[in-house]
């Protein structure tokens, strides 16, 4: 009765606020409808639920999906879109809740990216291109397909690198390995990517062996901290990798880059950032919630703070450019991808870690495209050798396709 009290005023509370397509079904047959048109049913099954509805959050909302203990009915984008109304009816903005400060070694490193990379390979391959790129595709036109997008990506990052044959090129964070042998294959590179995570490390090496790039083309299995190489590398990426470093260890992260780029090299790094310029927690609750079922000890940067961290380590920013829309695009690709083969999904991973990836997928679409977070591309080079490398004058190179 407790709850239901509660529950009730903060219904009627929500309902004076906001106008979201939903429709709560209790247990006893009651029904609550948010709109005349309701394109999302959420059922609640006890009492005890009704917890989840009293100033909810999207860590609270979250967790009551992921764990079983509502049923939604009602697509992914339509669910998170009414899982944010509700959110924001008690918030009435998106703060950022507080500064976090959490500790990275080596082994919650590499914890944390076993337990978000090494679900399953099949699984990924659901969603994700034939060549598992599992980062913000390049949208050149509307009509792209996803496959087309993630190719052009690999393309304009090794062109802004200006990436030439015989070059030793690094990446840090190579996933599945597309990059590396994108970089070998099609830009003649001597090419190096290295992970934390066990089943891309497998997975790489297959790929490498099968397209017979064994002489020019590795992957190794370790920490950017214990890299140690006797020759610097000409050109070095970093995709999707910096997320996972922490807010205190970006010092760290950039003087590794630094230290391992040649006096006349250069260096794209292509990360998420939040909007948020205290570089604190996705407001609502969304950071809670995925630091908590996806994304272990990640923490995001303002792009200023990256700005500041990488002129400290001694690189220049040479190029600065946002593809947030296009990852808010390659995000809902991968969303709709994984809906459509929900049956698949489940199979491999289980009912609950399905609606994690559900929900989260929907929710970074959502994200981008309402300005939550951004993607930025910032290409740099040793600011100490600025005068050896001989950039050019315009952006035009950028936009061609392999040598």
């Amino acid at each position: 009765m407790f709850f239901e009290k509660r529950f009730l005023k903060a219904i009627d509370q929500i309902r004076a606020q906001v106008a979201v397509p939903l429709r709560i079904e209790l247990w006893n047959g009651r029904q609550f409808d948010f709109c005349s048109d309701p394109s999302v049913t959420v059922t609640i099954p006890s009492s005890w639920a009704l917890r989840y509805f009293i100033s909810p959050n999207l860590n609270k909302l979250g967790e009551a999906f992921v764990e079983g203990h509502i049923r939604v009915e009602g697509s992914s984008k339509n669910v998170f879109k009414v899982a944010e109304g509700l959110a924001r009816s008690v918030t009435a903005r998106l703060p950022a809740v507080f500064q976090r400060v959490t500790h990275h070694s080596r082994d919650r490193d590499r914890e944390a990216i076993q337990y978000h990379y090494d679900v399953a390979n099949d699984f990924y391959a659901l969603f994700l291109d034939r060549g598992m790129v599992y980062s913000c595709a390049y949208y050149r036109h509307d009509s792209d397909t996803l496959e087309a997008a993630q190719s052009q990506k690999l393309d304009h990052i090794l062109n802004k690198l200006m990436l030439k044959p015989g070059e030793k090129f690094l990446d840090i964070g190579c996933g599945w390995g597309a990059l590396v042998i994108r970089a070998a294959q099609k830009y003649g590179a001597i090419a190096t990517g290295i992970t934390l995570s066990q089943n891309q490390f497998d997975s790489a090496q297959e790929q490498i062996q099968r397209a017979g790039l064994g002489d020019r083309c590795r992957v190794l299995l370790c920490d950017y901290r214990d890299l140690k190489e006797a020759d610097a590398y000409d050109k070095i990426a970093s995709v999707g990798m910096f997320e996972h470093v922490g807010l205190k260890n970006l010092p760290v992260y950039f003087q590794a880059i630094h230290r391992l780029l040649k006096e006349d090299g250069l260096v794209l790094n292509h990360g998420i950032t939040t909007s948020d310029v205290e570089s604190r927690w996705l407001g609502m609750g969304a950071g809670e919630f995925i630091d908590r079922y996806v994304f272990p000890h990640g923490e995001l940067p303002h792009v200023s703070l990256a700005l500041k961290e990488m002129a400290s380590a001694g690189l220049e920013v040479v190029d600065v450019e946002s593809l947030r829309r296009h990852y808010a695009r390659t995000c809902e690709a991968w969303s709709n991808n994984l809906e459509s083969r929900r049956d698949e999904a489940v199979g491999i991973v289980g009912e609950r870690r399905y609606r994690i990836w559900q929900i989260y997928l929907a929710g970074c679409a959502y994200g981008f495209s309402h300005g939550w977070m951004n993607l930025y591309q910032v290409l740099c080079s040793k600011a100490e050798n600025s005068e050896l490398r001989q950039q050019p004058l315009t952006r035009d190179y950028m936009y061609g396709g392999p040598p």
